[in-house]
């Protein structure tokens, strides 16, 4: 876990006294912890136990004056790489699944695009109760993850499940994270634009920002994965733990797309790699009272094309950005290139698509299609590449 960055949230359950050692066992791991406690958890234990033994002050109000503007919440969403909470008692759940942001946790909770991983804590009639199970469900189709509770005796005297599982498993749980249901797969993703050049100034481009793309390869580093990026021109930093080549052609693009093929077990073609480029590149700008310029075009390569011809070769799952007819024109694209997989996404309306943070996707097979929904594009690449992993399974290890 060297140099992960994990915001642990503490809500006021008895099991709080637990999340100290947890706090000690993730720093020895080598993770970052900042602890975000509520109200209730103060009552349990001192915010002043946790800022000895993360090494950080400790977070408990929602506009805090240290922090930029004000707004302790934002920082520490963009801050956080994961997001655990635990313990997390039945209240916590019921606000977390209705969108409540009325403390600093909560709110987070919201302005995170980091997974959110939840360790449960409360009585076992608590936790059986049917609105408690059903916050549960919510959160899980949402994509947040749980561990536990674990069964046994219980602070109140009764016995079952409901107790918060201990800091050395919840520990294993953050590692199996990062160790997921990719471990052991190549995954190989392009993503951006592609230019071809007209001249020293000029290029044939597209409006492509690669946030997809790199979302795309962070989620499948999340899920264990090892992961090779092949970028077009794009200005957005590279993902911890992917490794990225910078192209700028479609050909380029090709290139460096075959070189890595071979040892990939899945290929995802997010770049909107440009259909044409000139002829002729011309040696210096073209003035524009020399007229205006006409252009010999050639097709470029189809690599995903090229890619899912293999024999042998890894699992391929293309992109469909479509302005019409999504379905259909993400069908017939699945079908002519004999794809596994197709991502559709409508683009050129307001709010999804190019140039935003959020898109719509709905993910096509030969056997179906499932809708993957709307969100940040970090959410989307989540439940693609969940999707993905349910497909292949885990890797065969002897």
């Amino acid at each position: 876990m060297a140099g992960q960055q994990i915001v642990l949230g503490v809500t006021g359950g008895i099991a709080a006294y637990k999340s100290a050692d947890l706090v000690r066992r993730l720093r020895d791991a080598g993770a970052d912890v900042r602890v975000v406690m509520t109200g209730s958890a103060q009552a349990f234990v001192t915010p002043l136990t946790f800022q000895a033994v993360s090494g950080h002050p400790v977070h408990t109000t929602l506009l805090d004056e240290e922090a930029e503007s004000g707004m302790g919440h934002i920082e520490l969403a963009r801050w956080a790489d994961l997001v655990l909470v635990a313990p997390a008692t039945a209240d916590f759940m019921a606000r977390l699944a209705h969108g409540l942001a009325d403390d600093l946790l909560t709110t987070l909770c919201l302005a995170t695009a980091a997974p959110l991983l939840l360790a449960p804590a409360m009585n076992q009639q608590m936790w059986a109760n049917p609105a408690t199970q059903s916050n549960l469900a919510l959160l899980k189709e949402r994509g947040v993850r749980f561990e536990g509770p674990a069964s046994g005796s219980q602070a109140c005297g009764e016995s079952g499940p409901g107790r918060m599982v201990e800091a050395a498993d919840l520990v294993k749980a953050v590692f199996r994270g990062d160790q997921g249901s990719l471990a052991g797969r190549h995954v190989l993703v392009t993503a951006g634009p592609t230019y071809e050049d007209i001249d020293p100034v000029r290029y044939i481009g597209n409006r492509s920002s690669g946030h997809m793309g790199f979302a795309v390869a962070e989620a499948a580093v999340e899920a264990g994965a090892r992961v090779t990026l092949v970028a077009g021109p794009v200005r957005l930093d590279t993902p911890r733990g992917v490794e990225r080549h910078d192209v700028r052609s479609a050909l380029q693009m090709r290139d460096a797309v075959m070189a890595a093929i071979g040892s990939a077990d899945i290929f995802i073609g997010v770049a909107a790699v440009a259909d044409f480029r000139p002829a002729h590149v011309a040696e210096q700008k073209i003035k524009k009272d020399s007229g205006a310029p006409e252009f010999e075009l050639l097709a470029n390569p189809d690599i995903i094309a090229e890619v899912a011809a293999l024999d042998g070769g890894p699992l391929t799952i293309g992109f469909a950005a479509e302005t019409e007819k999504l379905r259909e024109h993400a069908m017939e694209k699945l079908s002519r290139k004999r794809l596994d997989m197709i991502a559709a996404n409508r683009v050129g309306q307001e709010g999804s698509g190019f140039e935003v943070e959020e898109n719509e996707i709905l993910l096509l097979t030969a056997r179906g299609e499932r809708p993957l929904g709307r969100g940040n594009k970090r959410q989307l690449a989540r439940r693609l590449i969940e999707e993905v992993a349910e497909v292949l399974g885990p890797v065969n290890r002897p």
